[in-house]
């Protein structure tokens, strides 16, 4: 067997170990209550920012709305 295949299946070894345990981590990290914290205020924030530019407050909620569930995509596309 050639260094360089040896090495690859060293490397493809090391991955398998590693990347699950990464997921996990990461998927902790993104559902944690933490998390959703920070979510309520990035969105509460847009929310509040949207209306004082004089954004009106149901063209402001839909817009937190949508940024709310572009960041639930983004996770959700993460996880799969």
């Amino acid at each position: 067997m050639s260094d360089h295949v040896k090495e690859l299946g060293e490397v493809l070894d090391a991955i398998s170990e590693k990347a699950p345990i990464l997921i996990t981590k990461l998927m902790d990290t993104l559902y944690s209550a933490e998390a959703g914290k920070k979510m309520g205020q990035a969105v509460g924030s847009l929310y509040k920012e949207l209306v004082d530019s004089g954004i009106p407050q149901e063209e402001a909620l839909q817009m937190a709305k949508d940024y709310m569930l572009s960041l639930k995509d983004i996770t959700g596309n993460i996880s799969k």
